[in-house]
């Protein structure tokens, strides 16, 4: 046991004074055995720093391992500039669109991995600092087939965003099919029965088809949130339709997680620079938004877009 301490010792790194004595001592004569013995350093190292050693010190400083021609698999300089010049031109872009545009206008055919660390260790990308407790999800039976579930959740658009006379509140309607992450947004000046019942036909018609099921949180636009002989219009309408209507557990948005996750999607990267003057003007814009945003790659598709993911299912 002490022979291997001591070993695990004899080759810790050795400070400049250390490698200017042994080598000087060397050179006055000394056998290799002594200087070794006496420094505690190994022959290989010894004989290291006399090849570099020209009586200064500043020879024996440890030198850059970084190798002297670039990797054959590096970014080539022209790659670096496309990503230069698009951080140049769009400085709030986030990392999917800076990839989904390399890959579409460039050709960019790295994998989005290759991307982000050349970001990072060019300063480019910081990662927030976060102190939540991680969330560990139950197995979720994500369909396979097209139709099979939408999830449908409303959000407030956001009042910073108004720049003219507007009415007090707007909201957001989003539905998204599970198996191939397409998603259908329209704003509606009110938040009722009426405009779920709306907005659910327009999805049907904007996707081509309609869903087996339907699943949704427990507002009261979309279901009674108390125990009543009456039947809610939404649900009368997914009856007439055959489609089921699912409620996930109150308080739990999670269950939803698809559409919710979309959310902050559109939080971070439409809602953060959006500003419109009138209820048309913000349709304008979240129709162009919908377009983009259901042609950019998602992981967990296997970096594949919505759009290109819908054409394999409905392929298969």
């Amino acid at each position: 046991m002490s022979t291997s301490i001591a070993k695990t010792q004899r080759y810790l790194p050795h400070t400049l004074e250390t490698r200017f004595h042994a080598v000087k001592t060397y050179r006055s004569g000394f056998s290799v055995k002594f200087v070794v013995r006496r420094y505690k350093i190994s022959k290989a190292s010894l004989m290291r720093w006399n090849r570099r050693f020209d009586r200064t010190i500043d020879s024996l400083r440890d030198r850059s391992h970084r190798p002297k021609a670039p990797h054959p698999n590096a970014h080539t300089p022209q790659e670096k500039t496309w990503i230069k010049n698009l951080i140049r031109r769009n400085p709030t872009i986030s990392l999917i669109e800076l990839y989904a545009k390399l890959k579409f206008q460039r050709g960019y055919q790295r994998h989005p991995c290759s991307l982000f660390h050349l970001l990072r260790k060019q300063g480019l990308y910081k990662e927030k600092p976060t102190k939540k407790k991680i969330y560990v999800p139950k197995p979720y039976d994500t369909p396979k087939r097209l139709g099979i579930k939408w999830q449908l959740d409303v959000k407030y658009v956001p009042k910073a965003c108004y720049v003219g006379r507007m009415p007090d509140k707007l909201y957001q309607y989003t539905v998204i099919d599970e198996a191939s992450r397409e998603r259908f947004i329209f704003a509606f000046c009110e938040q009722s029965s009426y405009s779920s019942v709306e907005f659910v036909k327009m999805a049907i018609k904007h996707f081509g088809y309609k869903p087996k099921i339907i699943q949704t949180d427990n507002s009261f636009e979309l279901t009674h949130f108390r125990e009543t002989q009456r039947t809610h219009p939404f649900d009368l309408y997914c009856q007439e339709q055959g489609i089921v209507h699912q409620l996930i557990r109150p308080r739990t948005p999670r269950h939803n997680g698809k559409v919710e996750r979309s959310h902050r999607n559109d939080k971070e990267c439409f809602y953060s620079r959006l500003s419109f003057y009138s209820y048309e003007d913000l349709l304008v814009q979240m129709k162009r938004y919908l377009y983009k945003s259901n042609r950019l790659p998602m992981q967990t598709l296997g970096w594949l877009t919505p759009m290109e993911k819908r054409a394999l299912l409905m392929a298969g």
